[in-house]
This record gives structure tokens, sequence and C-alpha cells, in this order.
């Protein structure tokens, strides 16, 4: 199995060292590097090339949301977790607009956290199932919704970009649809294309936003 190579950053020793310890019992994980701000971050992620880095949304010099658009900037290969004490929707939507692949607030059960880390690494967005009643809310509720001309997405399309907003991954969605994984992932490369989005986490967003996804309650 290939391993998952993590740069971990927060600006609290104690809490990197928790971070670290959980991050580690998680098999196939190894933390390469750690980081005390979003530059320091950046800089190590610039070295070491890792699968992923996991951020403190919190830090001097350089904060989380920072430091993962400028990896995301240089680096677009490399994923990002953002771990917050806040679950504002207005702040998830900017971690996700900044490039994030994924969303924790620091009370979340510890198994969220490989949740969230094997997810990421599969190319799919995690967010708390809490975190995804308020984004989609918020969009709801802010009337931000506008509806797409017919034709955009084909009846195909249109059904893999449901179960994507319903949180399944490509796996689930070829064994549901009867396709195999090669043909998921290129139709979701054509929506992405078709909606003018680069990663996941936008083409979320994008999908709310013009009501291309039903909310279910």
């Amino acid at each position: 199995m290939t391993r998952i190579r993590i740069i971990l950053a927060d600006d609290h020793t104690l809490v990197r060292a928790g971070m670290r310890t959980l991050l580690e019992a998680i098999e196939g994980v190894d933390v390469v590097a750690e980081a005390a701000n979003g530059r320091q971050a950046l800089e190590l992620t610039r070295k070491h090339r890792p699968d992923m880095v996991v951020l403190d949304i919190g830090m001097a010099e350089m904060d989380g949301l920072q430091a993962t658009a400028a990896i995301k900037s240089e680096l677009p290969e490399v994923r990002a977790i953002i771990l917050s004490m806040h679950d504002s929707g207005d702040i998830v939507e900017q971690a996700l607009r900044a490039g994030a692949s994924a969303y924790l607030v620091k009370d979340a059960a510890i198994t969220e956290l490989e949740l969230a880390v094997r997810a990421v690494s599969r190319g799919d967005v995690y967010l708390s199932p809490a975190i995804s009643r308020q984004v989609v809310a918020g969009y709801v509720k802010g009337g931000r919704g506008e509806r797409v001309p017919a034709g955009v997405l084909t009846p195909r399309q249109q059904e893999i970009l449901q179960l994507l907003g319903e949180g399944r991954n490509t796996k689930e969605i070829a064994r549901l649809l009867n396709l195999s994984g090669k043909t998921v992932e290129a139709h979701r490369a054509q929506i992405m294309e078709r909606l003018g989005v680069r990663d996941i986490a936008n083409l979320m967003l994008e999908a709310i936003r013009r009501g291309l996804i039903s909310v279910r309650k």
C-alpha cells in the first residue's frame, strides 16, 4: 500500500504532538514534518512535496487559509485538511474556495480524522455531517441558487453529480451505476470542465449555487 505523507501545521507544540500521534496511528500514514505557522508550512511543503497538509486555521504570520491558497497555487497536487474551532458556514466556504479538501472542527470525533484522511487521499472532499448541512443551508437560505440552462450536463452526468453531492466516492458511484471507476472519473472531469471548476470542493459549491443537486434534509 502506498503510504500517505503528511505535513502537520499548528502553532501549539502540545497540539501538534497530539495530532501527530493520532495521524501516525492511522495505518499507512507518515508525518514527515511539522510547522509552527503557515509560512513554515508552505516552505516545508515545497521541500518535502507531501501528499497532504493538515493545517490549523488560526496561525501567526500566515493563517491556515492563506497557507492553503499558497500551497494549492504552487503545488496543486498537494491536498489540504483544515482544522478549526469554528463551524461557521462562511469560514468553511472560505476554506473550500482556498482549495481545502476537508474541514474538521477540533471537537470532532477522533474517528473523523481518519475518515477525512482516507477521503482526501482518494481525491474526495470531507466535511463532517453537521458542517455539510450548514454549508448547504447557507446557500439555500441566502438565495444563492442559480438555475442553469437545460443541457449543460447530460442525464448521466447529473446523476453522478447528485451522488457526489451525497458524499459518495468513485467506487460507490461505479457500483451503484454499474460503471467502471475510470468512466466515473471521466464523467467527473467533464462535469468540472463544463461548470468551470478545477477541484471537487469548488464543484460542490458551484453545483449547490447553480441548483444542480437537490438538498436532502
